[in-house]
């Protein structure tokens, strides 16, 4: 026995960690703690963490670097946000690993900014940053110069405290003061209506360009945050020939790693004044912020579709607050929350007199209005009743035309030919559509196709096997009109296949709502077809969305020919005619009669005042938990403890869907802590179902 226990090795003594840090590692003699944000979704960890700082660092770890820490056992980065003389924490601090790049990427501004819209929206700070700070690309880095004297700044004062003319602005009565307070250094905030149909050099793009020149003038930066690249392309020409192509950057997602990071890095140090891009740009750090500008303000593609889901809005209205910037927030229509703003008396109203709304809004016809019946019996019932198909035929002869298609696709959904029973798939009862030629077609919300079995079948309430479009997107409907007005070239724009710009030429333009090409010249008619389809949607916003997308349709038009008897300018001479298919007589609809009048104001106040009776957003605050039914129950016991109100819960395919309100007393942002709260306590004990919490949003996720 003693011989074999002497085979056995000796124990040995434990092996040290190659991480672990050594004692005597010599430490910064100034500041040598610093306060690092790791980079982690897990939202109990939200919050800094203490770091000693290695006298080898102390020159590149300075507050907005990137660095890396060792946490929980392994490598993460991290922003070092703060470094101070002492430690709150009694133990012995773990050095920083690294710093990754000594740029300050994140600054003060920019890091208080992302820690309000997160407490805002009960999100983390890390989930916050990620859409603020572009990830790091080390050949811009050093393709990008240092900041230094040969960053030029125009200075204020220069012409004697005068704003330059814009001829964008004129109709606004209240568009003047706005830019000389703007120019002065002065922080308004406005929401900003501008006319349609207005030819270039006086449109909204130039209107964006005058405030922003405004700031300019005034020795400060601005940021221009756009719904799509589309927009970014038209306004960018603009900017540039405005302020001048060097003080203006393109910041924007469509960009690839280099190039946005060099973007980022532009405005960061100082090179660029004037940021312009889509969402991801409300957090560009602009030096010396002067104005932020958001247009078509009520557009979803302002809403973030990753957490913590904020909106470009509520962004930019916190950032101008904290940084005593301007906030100018336009569009053709006003979102319900900008308008309670107006109402609270935060943000002003900018809107067009009168007697220019009158001049430059389109003249917009209800197909089945009036005495039209007597005429055509099918002029409410038609898709394309005759005076849409007139309007268009006397559109051709003068230029493009334009034909709004609320569904993008071919045959969206099928019907019985006979007793009209929609198809549905025989796996999750969806509607089913089809894609043209011989397609038997196919579910639209889980793609099972229609075998020739099933189509052989016939229906199951008739056993009849003829088939008919129940509903039909751009690429039929262009199909259609194609064969309708043989010789004149078709142009499809939706889905996949966007078309940014059409010339000012004869062509039948189709397209879905958002996918409308911009004309220079404006077209000579625009036909909005299937206007049910927008105001029949399960959503509390149908309306003000249905008048915004028709709203921005119709604004594409030629400008009205002018009343005091002079020719218009360009080729020409008639007013543009907008024609809204299939919807009621506009007495009984809000949002028909606000397009018909050409009063998103009356609109967004009617809705607003709805809303305050019934406790819904803005008025009240509310969360929507999407998840296993499991899962949701154990997330809306937590609020309701919390004081929230559980309003319901409803099946969604294999998940549920429950919205929460607020407490009727609420104290700060009560519903945000709470929501913060559960997302720390599950990722704290590892829940394995998914739940997605989202504050702000009236239909669910």
């Amino acid at each position: 026995m003693s011989e074999q226990l002497e085979l056995v090795p000796p124990p040995r003594a434990p092996r040290r960690r190659q991480h672990a840090p050594a004692a005597d590692v010599p430490l910064a003699a100034t500041d040598p703690v610093a306060r690092v944000l790791v980079d982690t979704p897990l939202a109990h960890l939200d919050r800094p963490f203490e770091y000693a700082v290695p006298a080898e660092l102390d020159e590149q770890a300075r507050p907005g670097v990137r660095v890396r820490v060792r946490f929980a056992g392994r490598d993460h980065d991290g922003y070092l946000l703060t470094r101070v003389d002492t430690a709150e924490h009694s133990g012995r601090l773990t050095p920083l690993r690294s710093v990754v790049s000594a740029e300050p990427v994140l600054t003060p501004a920019v890091a208080a900014l992302a820690r309000s819209v997160a407490d805002h929206y009960g999100g983390t700070l890390s989930d916050t940053l990620r859409l603020a700070v572009p990830p790091r690309h080390a050949r811009a880095e050093r393709s990008v110069p240092d900041a230094g004297t040969d960053v030029t700044r125009p200075g204020s004062g220069t012409d004697g405290g005068q704003v330059a003319a814009c001829p964008a602005w004129d109709g606004y009565p209240a568009g003047e003061a706005f830019l000389r307070r703007v120019r002065d250094g002065q922080a308004p905030a406005a929401s900003w209506l501008a006319l349609p149909g207005r030819a270039p050099g006086a449109d909204w793009p130039d209107a964006i360009a005058g405030a922003v020149q405004a700031a300019v003038d005034g020795g400060r930066g601005a940021v221009v945050v756009l719904p799509d690249h589309r927009d970014v392309v038209r306004v960018l020409p603009v900017l540039e020939e405005a302020v001048g192509a060097d003080a203006v950057v393109r910041l924007s997602a469509d960009l690839g790693p280099e190039a946005r990071y060099r973007a980022f890095l532009r405005a960061l140090r100082g090179h660029a004044q004037v940021v312009v891009g889509t969402r991801a740009s409300a957090f560009a750090p602009v030096r010396d912020l002067g104005l932020l500008v958001c247009w078509d303000e009520a557009d979803d593609l302002h809403e973030e579709p990753r957490a913590p889901y904020p909106h470009v809005r509520e962004v930019l209205r916190r950032r101008a607050r904290a940084e005593g910037a301007a906030l100018l927030l336009g569009g053709f229509t006003r979102s319900v929350a900008a308008q309670a703003w107006v109402e609270q008396g935060s943000v002003a109203s900018v809107v067009a007199a009168p007697a220019a709304v009158r001049a430059q809004a389109p003249a917009v016809v209800v197909a089945g209005e009036g005495r039209q019946e007597d005429r055509d019996e099918a002029a409410r019932t038609a898709r394309i009743p005759s005076v849409a198909w007139r309007a268009l035929r006397a559109g051709l002869d003068h230029g493009p035309v334009l034909v709004q298609v609320p569904r993008q696709g071919y045959v969206v959904a099928l019907a019985c030919q006979d007793c009209r029973t929609p198809v549905r798939c025989r796996h999750c009862q969806g509607p089913v559509g089809a894609g043209g030629g011989q397609d038997a077609g196919s579910c639209r919300v889980c793609g099972t196709p229609v075998s020739p079995a099933e189509r052989d079948q016939g229906c199951p309430e008739c056993g009849s096997t003829r088939r008919r479009a129940s509903a039909v997107g751009e690429r039929r409907t262009a199909e259609e009109l194609g064969r309708a007005f043989p010789g004149v070239r078709v142009v499809s724009s939706g889905g996949e296949h966007v078309v940014a710009q059409v010339e000012d030429t004869p062509a039948l333009v189709v397209a879905t709502p958002g996918a409308e090409p911009w004309c220079p010249g404006g077209y000579a008619a625009v036909a909005l077809l299937d206007g049910w389809r927008l105001l029949e949607r399960a959503s509390v916003e149908a309306q003000p969305e249905a008048l915004r997308r028709w709203s921005a349709a119709a604004a594409l038009v030629a400008a009205p020919v002018p009343t005091d008897g002079t020719a218009a300018r360009g080729p020409r001479r008639r007013s543009a005619q907008v024609v809204l298919c299939g919807v009621p007589p506009h007495g009984s609809i809000p949002a028909v009669e606000a397009l018909v009048r050409w009063d998103p104001v009356w609109l967004a106040a009617r809705e607003l005042a709805e809303r305050r009776e019934l406790d819904l957003p803005p008025c009240r605050r509310h969360a929507s938990v999407v998840g296993p039914e499991a899962a949701v129950q154990e997330v809306l016991g937590v609020l309701g403890a919390a004081g929230q109100e559980v309003l319901g819960v409803f099946p969604e395919g294999a998940r549920v869907r429950a919205t929460v309100r607020e407490s009727a007393q609420p104290q700060g942002n009560g519903l945000a802590r709470a929501v913060h709260t559960v997302r720390a306590e599950r990722s704290a004990r590892k829940a394995q179902d998914a739940v997605r919490m989202m504050l702000d949003v009236v239909d669910g996720a």
